[in-house]
């Protein structure tokens, strides 16, 4: 058996980042986060580049906001969310900012 038919590539890490920036985005600016503007405006004007800060910002939501842990409602709550957040999404995330120069 073949384990890279299972591996990830850069565009499967890139359709995750698309998909989950924007609602940290979202999330970032309601609560006040003082680098969600800027990180806003980087990602939409410096073509989906992040500064550091924000990177680190992005990598810290992602991880805390896994939803999709496997769980089942015997073993605890499902939390609810704008977004479904795999383990492998929080990794996709990761992978993708180291990729673009960003310690995590």
């Amino acid at each position: 058996m073949n384990d890279s038919t299972n591996a990830a590539t850069p565009s499967d890490d890139e359709q995750v980042v698309e998909r989950l920036v924007p609602v940290w985005l979202a999330e970032a600016e309601r609560n006040g986060s003082p680098t969600a503007a800027e990180a806003a405006k980087d990602w939409r004007q410096r073509h989906r580049r992040l500064t550091d800060d924000a990177a680190r910002e992005l990598a810290d939501w992602v991880t805390a906001r896994v939803t999709d842990t496997g769980f089942n409602e015997d073993e605890g709550p499902s939390p609810a969310g704008p977004a479904r957040i795999s383990v492998a999404d929080k990794a996709a995330v990761h992978r993708w900012l180291a990729a673009h120069g960003h310690e995590v």
